[in-house]
């Protein structure tokens, strides 16, 4: 038999393991333009904690008693699709289960030559592709600006700051530990780095660590630390909104300083992204990805967490910063 995740009930606060259910299924034959798959990768990401709330969104919600979903390689097992054969390595949209029956629709392959299959769930995919799109789109990146990124050693900020450093930018990177600090500074190339945790005055931290002014903020996390940044921007500067991992988890919508003086005050810009309202233009993005992967530019980490099993505690770990880089389950 194989098995599924299903959301067992609506997490209030932080997720636990009893808001998810393990559910034991059977897989028929695939028929006429159908595959049957097996999961290799899951990307656990935190914006998925968002699709558990019964919310209106940019994406529909989880349903209660059904599977969770999110970005998968997968390897084919059987084939009646004459787009894919037994043995293609594909990513898509999943369901959490180890095998499944799929119509092959938005099932795309990936070239395991170019670089290893969970590469596909980071760099080369949803993670690499929000910093390259993001940076591309609001940022507008110019040589000698200082570009701040918070959740810094996480998968899709420490793809921004190589990024900064390719476009000759000054990288200053928040993140939550002096060994996350020292990584992306030494790994990554990272100017300067803030340990968030132990700073008891982020707006001071920030100016001493960006004297000339923040030019771009690629926000990742949300809450104070954007509070002390707006109060280090410079004019016309670019706040890209990407995530807001410190309130997820808020049983009520926080309140905090109104930025709306500062953003008139500097002439700055303060931009949500969303990467999948640029899905035409992913392709030409990976392939630079992969062009600067390949010449040594970009480096990636992965913590990889082995056992379909271990998937909810995986996702959960999120939240206690347990992760350097892209978060994925090895099933």
């Amino acid at each position: 038999m194989d098995k599924q995740i299903i959301l067992k009930k609506r997490p209030t606060g932080k997720p636990s393991e009893s808001d998810f259910e393990f559910q034991e299924i059977e897989n028929h034959d695939p028929k006429a333009g159908e595959v049957l798959i097996e999961s290799k990768y899951i990307s656990v990401d935190p914006y998925l904690r968002g699709r558990m709330r019964d919310e209106e969104s940019y994406i529909e919600p989880f349903q209660v008693g059904k599977p969770i979903e999110s970005m998968i390689v997968a390897e084919v097992l059987k084939s009646h699709n004459p787009t894919l054969e037994k043995g293609d390595h594909v990513i898509g949209m999943l369901d959490w289960k180890t095998r499944q029956i799929h119509s092959g629709e938005n099932l795309r392959k990936i070239d395991a030559s170019v670089a290893p299959p969970s590469a596909y769930l980071g760099i080369l995919g949803l993670t690499g592709l929000t910093a390259y799109l993001a940076l591309d789109k609001i940022g507008n990146l110019k040589k000698g600006e200082t570009l701040l990124v918070s959740g810094a050693a996480g998968a899709v900020g420490s793809v921004v700051g190589q990024i900064g450093k390719i476009k000759g930018c000054k990288v200053v990177g928040i993140a939550g530990s002096d060994e996350k600090i020292e990584h992306i500074q030494d790994k990554f190339g990272f100017d300067s780095g803030i340990n968030y945790k132990t700073t008891e005055n982020m707006k001071k931290a920030i100016k001493e660590a960006c004297p000339d002014g923040v030019d771009v903020y690629f926000d990742n996390v949300g809450g104070e630390i954007l509070d002390a940044t707006l109060q280090n921007i410079n004019k016309a500067a670019r706040i890209i909104n990407c995530g807001a991992i410190s309130i997820y988890n808020k049983t009520e919508t926080p309140t905090g300083p109104r930025p709306e003086g500062i953003l008139i005050k500097k002439s700055a810009l303060m931009q949500g992204f969303l990467v999948r309202d640029h899905m035409g233009e992913f392709e030409k993005a990976i392939k630079q990805l992969a062009t600067w992967l390949q010449e040594g530019k970009l480096k990636y980490d992965e913590t990889i967490v082995d056992g379909f099993e271990n998937t909810p505690k995986a996702f959960i770990q999120l939240f206690e910063g347990k992760n350097t880089g892209k978060m994925l389950v090895k099933v």
